[in-house]
C-alpha cells in the first residue's frame, strides 16, 4: 500500500476547490461570485481542521490564525484564492493549501510556535473580474485606492456592489491597515509559472525579487505605397522597420542576463497584401529583477528605434505607458527559506518571479519572501497547470522548517540572493 504524502492531502484539497468553477474547460473563479463563496466553505473547512480561527475581512479576505503567545508579532502567510478565465487548479489556492497542512503537521507533532500565524486567501489578484488587482493586501498595508470600488465589471456591476452582494462593507477597508510593528513578514508559496525549476531538476527554489514591468507604446510612420508600382530602394515601408525593432528587442534580452522582453501586439496599416505598410502600432514589454537594468534596457531599446527610424526615413513616437518598480524579497527570509531547504537534503535554487503576485504588494507592509514549487512543463493560466505531490511535499516541509526555526528579530529587507 502506498504511503499518503502531505503532497497527496494537498491534492485531495485541490481537486475539491478546482469544483468551486464556473462551468467549462479549467477552473474559472472570479472575486465576490458563488464560485467563491463556494472556495470559501472549503478554504473553512480546511483551516478549521488544522485548528485555526477562521474569519472573512471587509476585503473578502479569508483568515486562518494560530494564536501564539500574548501580545507576540503574527507571522502572514497565503496567496490569492481566485483564477483566471479556464484557468488551473493550483495558481494561488495552493499557496493557501500548503502553508495550512504546514501548521497541522507542527501541531500533530507537538511543535509551538512563539508568534502568530496567519494563512490568507486573498480574493482577488488577478485582475479578471474588474480592471484591478490586489485589493486585499493592498488594504493590509494601507496602499487601496478607494476610488477602484467604482470600477466596472463587464456586466456593469461595480466592485462596491459585487462587495456588498457579498456580504462585505466595502466602507471598513481603510480600517484593515496593519501596523508593522506587529508584522513578522509575509511568506507566499506559488507554483512557479515557468519551466526553470523542472528543467534544472529541482522540486522548490526560492524567489530573489519579483521583476519591476515597464511597457512602452511605438508608432513607426512611413509611406503607403502601391507594393507593385514603387521600386523596392525608394520605399518607406514602416513594417520592415518594425521587424528589425523587433529582432533587436529579442537579441538585447538574449544577451542580457535577467532582462525579458517581448512586442505582444501589433497593428499595421493599410493593412492591405498589395499595399507597402506605411504605419505600424506595437507594444514593447521588458521586465527584470533589477530596476536599474530594466530602464537601462528600455533607454537602449528607445535609442536603438530612433536610429532604426532615422536611417530607414520614418517617424518615430514612442511612449513609455507603464512602470512598476522591482519588489525585492527579504535577505533574511531568503536565508531562513535556504536554511529549511538545506536541512531537508535539497540543493538551493534562487530565481527571480517574472510575475506579479500578492507579494508585491505585501512589500508596502512587511518583509516579503516567496517560494516557488516547480510546475510541470512549466504551463499555467491553461487547465493543464499542474503541480506534482513531490513538489508539494517538499513545499510543506520547507514550511514546516521555516516556521518552527523563524528567527523573530526584525528582518532586513534586500534584493538579490545571500
Amino acid at each position: 500500500m502506498t504511503d499518503i504524502t502531505t503532497g497527496d492531502v494537498a491534492q485531495s484539497w485541490l481537486d475539491r476547490l478546482a469544483l468551486c468553477s464556473e462551468a467549462g474547460p479549467g477552473v474559472t473563479r472570479l472575486p465576490f461570485t458563488k464560485e467563491h463563496r463556494a472556495a470559501l466553505d472549503v478554504l473553512t473547512e480546511l483551516m478549521e481542521s488544522a485548528g485555526l480561527t477562521v474569519s472573512l475581512d471587509a476585503a473578502g479576505t479569508l483568515i486562518g490564525r494560530l494564536e501564539g503567545p500574548e501580545d507576540a508579532p503574527t507571522l502572514l502567510m497565503g496567496s490569492h484564492q481566485d483564477s483566471v478565465r479556464e484557468g488551473g487548479g493550483y495558481d494561488g489556492i495552493m499557496g493557501v493549501v500548503l502553508p495550512v497542512l504546514a501548521l497541522q503537521k507542527l501541531q500533530a507533532d507537538g511543535r509551538a510556535l512563539p508568534f502568530s500565524v496567519e494563512v490568507l486567501a486573498f480574493a482577488d489578484e488577478e485582475g479578471v473580474r474588474f480592471p484591478t488587482a490586489l485589493m486585499g493586501p493592498r488594504a493590509l498595508a494601507g496602499t487601496f485606492d478607494m476610488a477602484a470600488l467604482d470600477l466596472r465589471d463587464r456586466d456593469g456591476i461595480s466592485l462596491r456592489q459585487a462587495m456588498k452582494q457579498f456580504g462585505l462593507d466595502p466602507d471598513k477597508l481603510p480600517g484593515l491597515k496593519r501596523e508593522p510593528k506587529e508584522i513578522l513578514g509575509w511568506i507566499e508559496a506559488h507554483l512557479e509559472q515557468g519551466p526553470v525549476l523542472e528543467n534544472a531538476g529541482h522540486a522548490i527554489g526560492i524567489v530573489t525579487a519579483i521583476c519591476g514591468i515597464e511597457r512602452h507604446s511605438v508608432t513607426l510612420t512611413g509611406m503607403a505605397a502601391h507594393a507593385g508600382t514603387l521600386p523596392m530602394e525608394l520605399r518607406h515601408d514602416a513594417l520592415a522597420g518594425a521587424a528589425e525593432l523587433v529582432l533587436a528587442v529579442e537579441a538585447l534580452a538574449q544577451e542580457t542576463d535577467g532582462l525579458l522582453a517581448n512586442v505582444g501586439t501589433m497593428q499595421v496599416r493599410p493593412g492591405a497584401v498589395n499595399a507597402v505598410p506605411g504605419e505600424v502600432a506595437l507594444t514593447l514589454e521588458l521586465r527584470a529583477p533589477l530596476d536599474d537594468l530594466r530602464e537601462d534596457a528600455g533607454k537602449k531599446l528607445s535609442q536603438t528605434a530612433s536610429e532604426i527610424a532615422a536611417r530607414r526615413n520614418l517617424q518615430l513616437a514612442i511612449t513609455r505607458t507603464y512602470a512598476q518598480a522591482a519588489t525585492p524579497c527579504a535577505q533574511e527570509l531568503q536565508a531562513q527559506l535556504a536554511q529549511a531547504i538545506s536541512a531537508l537534503g535539497h540543493d538551493v535554487a534562487y530565481l527571480p518571479s517574472g510575475a506579479t503576485h500578492d507579494t508585491s504588494a505585501m512589500a508596502d507592509l512587511c518583509p516579503v519572501g516567496m517560494l516557488f514549487t516547480r510546475c510541470n512543463d512549466g504551463i499555467s493560466h491553461h487547465p493543464m497547470e499542474s503541480v506534482d505531490p513531490v513538489a508539494m511535499s517538499a513545499a510543506i516541509d520547507v514550511l514546516c522548517g521555516t516556521l518552527q526555526d523563524y528567527h523573530v528579530p526584525n528582518l532586513a529587507a534586500g534584493s538579490g540572493t545571500p
